[in-house]
C-alpha cells in the first residue's frame, strides 16, 4: 500500500515539474511570437502549474478517453514549437496531440508539429503590425471586464492596447476609486497583476499598460490625439446611445476611427454575435454592436440546431442575474416590475433576445418569442430553449452533435458543453464562451427538444465583445491545427 502511495504522489511530482517546464515556453511564444496557445479552447498563457494541469486533465473529457492529454506531449509540443521562429498564431494543443493520433501516419511527434505549422514557420516578425488603439467609453461591470482581458492579452503589444478609460468624474478620489474596483471584484476575484495609480498624469498602469483616465461628460468633445491616440477603437459600454446618431458622436473626436457598442443596437446598426456573422463587419464600417450576452448566448447553439435538425418555432426563456438597472430596495423605477428589490424577488421582465437573435441569424425571423426572469444571482444566467425541430431526433444524438459542435466546428469559441448532474450557476463564473449546454438537463421527444444553456452574462459576453474587437482591428491570428 505504501508502494501505491509513493508511486501516486512520485507521478504528481514529476507532472508538476514536466508543467513548471512548458510555462515559460508558454510565454516566450506569446511575448515574442504572438503565439497564443490552448487546450480545447482552455487557455495556457499566464496560467499557473495546476492551472495547466487540469487543462490536461479537462482534455479527457473532451476526447472521449480514458487517459487525459499526456503533459510529456504538451511539453514536446511547445519545445518544437519555440524552435520554429513561428509567426503570429492560435495553436490548440489537445486538438493537434487528437490529430496526431489520427493521422500522424507514421511520423514522430516533432516532425508533425513541423508540418502542420509549415504555413506559418520562419514568420516570427515578418510584415510586423503595430498594435491598435483602443478607448473604453464607461468603466461599469462590461468596461471593467473588457480592460482586464485586453490587459491580458496585450502580448508584446502588437494587438489589441488599451490606452484610455473615459467617465464622468464622481468624486476627489475618483481615480483610486476607479483602481480599486479593476483590481478588486466581488464576483470575478482579484485582478491578475498589478496596477499603479498616478494622480498627477491621472493615469494607471496595469500589468505594463499605461492608461490615461478621461473625465468628460461629452462624447463629441475630447481631443484623444492630446495622449498620443490616434486611429482608435472605441467601445462604449454605457449604453446610453444606442443609434448610430447617438454614438456617431465618438466619430467626432480626433483620434477615433471606429465604435463598437456593448448593448444591442437600433436602427441600421450592424448587430454582430462573433462566430455568426463576424464575417459581415466590412471595412467602413464605422458603427457597430456587439449585440446582447442573451443574444450571444442562445444565437450559436441556436444556429447549430438549424443547421442540422431545422427549427419550426421555438420560445427563449431567460433565467438572468440581476443588474445595475434594477433597485436594490423597492423604490421607483420607470420600467415594469424592475423597482421591486432585486436581491429578494424573481421578476418577470421582458427580453428583446428573441427579436435580436433574427438580426443575427435571419433564418430565425418569427419563428422565437421570448421572455425573461431576473433573479437574485449576482451572474451567471440560463436560457432555456424549447424548440420544434423540423427533423426528429433524440437526446443522445443531440447532446453528442452539440460536443462535437463544442469542439471541432467554428462555434468552438462560442458553444461550450458540460456533462455532469452536479453543476450550478457558480460553476460558469469566469466561462469564456458564449454559452454552456449543459447536457444532462436536455429533454428530447422526437422533435420537440428543451436544451439548457449556461452563460457568464459579464465575462463569457466581454468575450464576444473582445473577438469582434479583434475582427474590427484585423489582429485575428491564424488557428491550428486546420
Amino acid at each position: 500500500m505504501n508502494q501505491k502511495t509513493d508511486q501516486c504522489l512520485g507521478e504528481w511530482v514529476d507532472r508538476e515539474a514536466l508543467t513548471e517546464a512548458m510555462i515559460p515556453l508558454i510565454g516566450q511564444l506569446y511575448r515574442n511570437n504572438n503565439v497564443v496557445t490552448s487546450i480545447y479552447g482552455r487557455g495556457l498563457v499566464n496560467r499557473s502549474v495546476i492551472e495547466i494541469i487540469k487543462a490536461h486533465r479537462f482534455a479527457r473529457h473532451r476526447m472521449q478517453a480514458q487517459e487525459e492529454l499526456a503533459a510529456h506531449d504538451s511539453f514536446q509540443m511547445l519545445k518544437t514549437m519555440s524552435e520554429l521562429a513561428l509567426g503570429p498564431a492560435s495553436v490548440d494543443l489537445g486538438k493537434l496531440a487528437s490529430k496526431y493520433r489520427a493521422e500522424g501516419n507514421g511520423r514522430g511527434l516533432e516532425q508533425f508539429v513541423r508540418d502542420e505549422l509549415a504555413e506559418v514557420a520562419g514568420r516570427r516578425n515578418a510584415g510586423a503590425r503595430q498594435g491598435t488603439d483602443v478607448i473604453l467609453y464607461g468603466f461599469g461591470r462590461i468596461g471593467r471586464l473588457v480592460a482586464r482581458i485586453l490587459i491580458e492579452k496585450t502580448g508584446g503589444g502588437d494587438g489589441l492596447r488599451l490606452r484610455a478609460i473615459v467617465v464622468r468624474k464622481s468624486s476627489a478620489d475618483d481615480l483610486a476609486k476607479r483602481a480599486s474596483l479593476l483590481r478588486r471584484d466581488s464576483v470575478h476575484g482579484p485582478f491578475n497583476g498589478t496596477i499603479t495609480v498616478d494622480e498627477e498624469n491621472s493615469t494607471l498602469t496595469a500589468n505594463g499598460n499605461l492608461i490615461q483616465v478621461i473625465y468628460s461628460s461629452d462624447p463629441a468633445s475630447v481631443d484623444y490625439t492630446r495622449y498620443g491616440i490616434s486611429n482608435a477603437l472605441l467601445v462604449d459600454n454605457t449604453g446610453k446611445w444606442r443609434d448610430a446618431e447617438g454614438l456617431g458622436q465618438h466619430l467626432k473626436c480626433p483620434g477615433v476611427s471606429r465604435v463598437i457598442l456593448t448593448a444591442p443596437g437600433k436602427g441600421a446598426l450592424k448587430n454582430i454575435v462573433h462566430g455568426i456573422n463576424h464575417t459581415d463587419i466590412a471595412a467602413d464600417d464605422p458603427i457597430i454592436s456587439a449585440a446582447s450576452c442573451t443574444t450571444n448566448a442562445i444565437v450559436p447553439v441556436l444556429k447549430a440546431v438549424y443547421d442540422r435538425f431545422g427549427i419550426v418555432h421555438g420560445h427563449v426563456e431567460t433565467v438572468h442575474s440581476y443588474t445595475n438597472d434594477q433597485n436594490l430596495i423597492d423604490n421607483f423605477h420607470k420600467g415594469s416590475r424592475r423597482g421591486r428589490s432585486a436581491p429578494l424577488n424573481m421578476v418577470i421582465t421582458e427580453t428583446g433576445a428573441a427579436t435580436a437573435a433574427a438580426k443575427a441569424l435571419p433564418v430565425l425571423k418569427g419563428k422565437l418569442t421570448g421572455n425573461a426572469i431576473r433573479v437574485p444571482t449576482p451572474d451567471v444566467s440560463m436560457a432555456i430553449l424549447n424548440l420544434t425541430l423540423e427533423k426528429t431526433t433524440s437526446r443522445e444524438e443531440l447532446n453528442e452533435y452539440l460536443r462535437q459542435m463544442s469542439m471541432y466546428s467554428d462555434l468552438q469559441k462560442q458553444i461550450d458543453y458540460v456533462s455532469s448532474s452536479e453543476v450550478v450557476s457558480t460553476d460558469f463564473v469566469g466561462s469564456r464562451h458564449a454559452g454552456v449546454v449543459d447536457a444532462e438537463a436536455t429533454i428530447c421527444n422526437e422533435n420537440r427538444v428543451v436544451l439548457y444553456v449556461w452563460y457568464d452574462n459579464e465575462f463569457g459576453y466581454s468575450h464576444q465583445v473582445v473577438r469582434v474587437m479583434e475582427d474590427m482591428a484585423g489582429v485575428n491570428p491564424p488557428q491550428f491545427p486546420r
